[in-house]
């Protein structure tokens, strides 16, 4: 019995049944359009099985979510496979990394660190990332947020990254709800990019902080 049969015939599979699927998908002879993939040529699907993951969750619909995961844990198995046949790493390096950093992130669960509060876990959480980013000022922290997020979600987690070091931040929902829905109504009556308005006004930020 061939490799091919064996995942076939088998009632249950594992982790390692994926990645070998896509180590058969991406081989010579394997699926054509597997093997003409690229990292940018599916990061849109990265994208949209995410946002099919919160929907389910959004509507607690178990079953949805249960096979969402699925797409998206493809996802990375797909990339982590695209990078292997490059030699820059294997889906292997990519639990291994994030196990180091779950160990090194939680030091009150595997090391002698006091963290009684998710307060005091958040706390420690970014000053070991700052640690582990070289980063030392407030807008290196702020400059790491990344750039392909929505720029609303951007928006606000620079919002929450200038409020700990100390500047303004609105937490009246409402009036903010209000604000963005007028701000949506402006951007539709006088044909701006809303979305690009906001990225500039993301990185503009960023600049005057330096």
């Amino acid at each position: 019995m061939n490799e091919i049969e064996m995942l076939k015939a088998k009632s249950e599979h594992k982790i390692d049944d994926l990645v070998e699927i896509m180590r058969i998908l991406r081989a010579p002879g394997g699926c054509p359009w597997d093997i003409e993939q690229t990292h940018k040529s599916i990061r849109k699907n990265l994208i949209e099985e995410t946002y099919e993951v919160v929907e389910a969750i959004d509507n607690e619909d178990m079953p949805l979510m249960r096979e969402e995961l699925g797409d998206l844990l493809l996802q990375v198995v797909f990339h982590a496979q695209i990078a292997k046949e490059n030699g820059y790493f294997d889906f292997d390096d990519v639990c291994n990394d994030v196990c180091k950093k779950l160990i090194i992130r939680h030091p009150h669960i595997f090391a002698d660190v006091e963290a009684d509060t998710s307060e005091k876990v958040l706390e420690n959480w970014d000053k070991i990332k700052m640690k582990e980013k070289q980063q030392k000022t407030p807008v290196e922290t702020m400059d790491s947020v990344s750039r392909a997020l929505p720029s609303l979600m951007r928006a606000e987690k620079l919002a929450g990254k200038a409020a700990k070091a100390g500047l303004d931040k609105s937490t009246l929902e409402e009036k903010v709800g209000q604000l963005l829905l007028l701000t949506a109504s402006i951007c539709k009556e006088c044909d701006i990019d809303g979305e690009k308005a906001l990225y500039d006004a993301c990185e503009k930020m960023i600049d005057e902080k330096r």
